[in-house]
């Protein structure tokens, strides 16, 4: 069993049509990912391979009963896009547009309040489990077993993934929260998730400068019943800088690498200080 996904995701692609869009399709059906249907205004009753696209979400759930969504939309319309996703019921939204106005953000972070849709991202690579893959993980780094992955950078995701299955370390479930300065679900909800997860048996949490999700979740994570391994990126980031995107920013001399590290160490949760420590660590446990 999986995290988020399962045999009964049923996935809608909205931006289906664009470069990206249709690109990441055809790896998510080569992987196995049952997608059903795709949105793209303007664009009704073409299709693209053989997966029918609508003009509207909720056209597309109604006719093919879709449950969750991965967003390729440009930045300036993806706000809509997800408005129209959660006003559909659908139990899942993957955003990977990133760069979606931080003001934005905050009022589709307060829309969803009273809603029952999980909001992954945006700037986020998806996510990659042995059901189904919702995302742009490349599907050949992973291996199916039982270590959860949680990160904030897509790119460390891949590289985790990529040497724990080198080593044959396989996977639960591997996600990242995306690394926009407003995510829809936190590194504290991705760990309730994994503790109540029967597959995982350890989990790997990838941090990195800027903001406090990683200190957040430290509380839980010092009860959780499964081992939790940190690993903080950024040692030598300089402050005041954004660093790769725009979650990644040292302000006002906090959200440093060194002041995360310490307060992991503090809590009594171990930290791997390269990704080779993270083999050696969920080899020896």
């Amino acid at each position: 069993m999986s995290i988020l996904v399962s045999e009964k995701t049923r996935l809608l692609v909205q931006g289906i049509t664009g470069r990206e869009g249709s690109f990441h399709t055809q790896r998510m059906l080569e992987y196995g990912t049952n997608i059903v249907a795709g949105v793209t205004p303007g664009k009704g009753g073409s299709l693209v391979g053989k997966i029918p696209v609508f003009d509207s979400v909720a056209e597309a759930v109604e006719e093919t009963e879709a449950n969750a969504s991965i967003v390729f939309v440009p930045a300036r319309f993806a706000g809509d896009a997800i408005y129209e996703a959660v006003d559909s019921g659908l139990e899942l939204i993957v955003v990977i547009t990133e760069g979606i106005p931080v003001q934005d953000m905050l009022r589709i972070a307060r829309y969803l309040e009273d809603k029952n849709t999980r909001l992954l991202g945006p700037n986020s690579p998806g996510l990659i489990a042995r059901e189904a893959k919702v995302g742009i993980i490349p599907s050949q780094i992973y291996m199916p077993g039982n270590i959860g992955v949680v990160s904030r950078s897509g790119t460390l995701t891949y590289e985790v993934v990529a040497m724990l299955s080198k080593n044959n370390l396989g996977q639960s479930t591997c996600l990242g929260i995306g690394g926009d300065q407003i995510a829809g679900t936190s590194f504290l909800e991705v760990l309730k998730l994994f503790e109540e997860d029967h597959e995982t048996k350890a989990v790997v949490l990838v941090g990195e400068i800027g903001g406090s999700a990683e200190e957040e979740a430290l509380d839980y994570i010092k009860h959780m019943s499964k081992p939790v391994l940190g690993y903080i990126v950024g040692t030598t980031a300089p402050p005041d800088k954004t660093m790769g995107h725009a979650g990644a920013i040292i302000s006002m001399g906090s959200g440093t690498a060194l002041e995360k590290i310490q307060a992991f160490k503090d809590a009594g949760i171990p930290v791997a200080m390269s990704i080779n420590d993270i083999v050696w660590f969920m080899k020896n446990i």
